[in-house]
């Protein structure tokens, strides 16, 4: 496919109604300022919530104001806000009610490969990992629960955008960009278009020391209804243990974890 254009040009959506803006409908710029202030290393001070959360700085100080109100959000010192008790009370509900064959599948993949595996929603221009089980290999990743990841130099990632219409994709790529993380990241729109073309046809993605050096993932989507993707599964490994022919073998395994965690996300 041909490469349309920088990878830097900003994306506008339209106003609909006169009761939206470019960065959204009020209940999107309040999801999107929760999950920056939840965003790990907080409290986050406010200029740096509304510049994550892509919203005004006046519009971010009333919806934090609100959202103070209400107990989701605690202010600091310093025009900092942090966690509040009502979002660590949802949190806590949510996690407990994870249905525990999530755990169980995750656990199965991890002893067939005996590798990291790690479970990720998807999020707006990221993904989030929401549960890590380390292999049982002589060295540690440095991901973690909580972190965000870009989408098109992951595995997961690359595996959700595969499966999204190629003009979400395409308004994905003009908003954020394909910033280089790696040598090997793909920073060409046609480029990765042609690349999530080929996962499609296989069924799963591969980072190939695309996100970080010397780390190299498998990855396949979770899909939800009508197909669409909810977040994805990935295997990681180090290049210097697990060459790309041996984790493209971790695919059939990987694929039936993805298959049987469907309806429990």
């Amino acid at each position: 496919m041909p490469d349309d254009g920088p990878t830097e040009a900003a994306a506008e959506s339209p106003a609909r109604g006169g009761r939206t803006s470019a960065a959204g409908t009020a209940l999107e710029k309040s999801m999107r300022i929760l999950e920056a202030v939840a965003a790990p290393g907080g409290p986050h001070r406010l200029t740096d919530v509304a510049a994550a959360a892509a919203v005004p700085k006046s519009s971010a100080f009333r919806i934090l104001a609100s959202l103070t109100e209400q107990g989701f959000v605690r202010p600091r010192s310093g025009s900092r806000y942090g966690v509040g008790p009502r979002l660590r009370a949802l949190s806590a509900l949510v996690s407990g009610g994870e249905p525990a064959s999530i755990g169980r599948i995750l656990g199965e993949l991890r002893e067939t490969v005996g590798q990291t595996v790690h479970l990720a929603l998807h999020s707006g221009q990221t993904l989030t990992y929401i549960r890590k089980l380390e292999g049982d290999q002589p060295f540690r990743t440095a991901s973690r629960v909580g972190m965000r990841m870009p989408l098109h130099s992951t595995a997961i990632g690359k595996s959700i955008l595969a499966h999204l219409p190629e003009e979400e994709v395409r308004a994905l790529i003009a908003s954020a960009g394909l910033p280089r993380r790696t040598p090997k990241t793909l920073t060409r729109p046609g480029a990765l278009l042609a690349e999530l073309e080929a996962v499609r046809d296989r069924g799963f993605a591969v980072d190939d020391e695309e996100n970080e050096p010397t780390i190299r993932c498998i990855g396949a989507a979770v899909l939800g209804p009508g197909g669409h993707p909810i977040g994805g599964v990935s295997v990681t490994t180090v290049t210097f243990l697990v060459s790309r022919e041996e984790i493209e073998a971790y695919a059939p395994a990987l694929l039936a974890a993805t298959e049987a965690l469907a309806p429990l996300l």
